[in-house]
């Protein structure tokens, strides 16, 4: 129950950063209105969901070892998002890269 949580906040974090690449590539007036805008504020919110939530994940019993492990599906997570918001690339080498870091994830919860 809170391995599913903690990805699920991995994939939290993943949209906060798409929220946070929108808000970069969006021209804006003014520095005020770069920093402060829907898309800032809503991928820091997120992110700060994302980092109450592992602290609360970490105080139910999950060890921070494992955490940490859990948290490389961002590497999945954040190629697949960009890809489907910004159209950005994924060339077989990226792909390859992602199989093994998931290999590794797999290989470290098995027992």
């Amino acid at each position: 129950m809170f391995y599913a949580l903690a990805l699920f906040n991995v994939f939290v974090a993943a949209v906060a950063q798409m929220l946070l690449k929108k808000a970069a590539i969006t021209p804006h007036k003014s520095i005020v209105r770069e920093y402060l805008n829907p898309w800032v504020i809503g991928g820091y919110s997120l992110m700060v969901f994302s980092l109450v939530s592992n602290v609360y994940v970490l105080s139910q019993g999950v060890l921070l070892k494992e955490l940490g492990t859990i948290e490389a599906a961002s590497y999945l997570f954040v190629p697949a998002l960009a890809f489907v918001c910004f159209n950005e690339k994924i060339n077989l080498r990226k792909v390859a890269a992602i199989a093994l870091i998931l290999v590794g994830v797999v290989v470290f919860f098995w027992e």
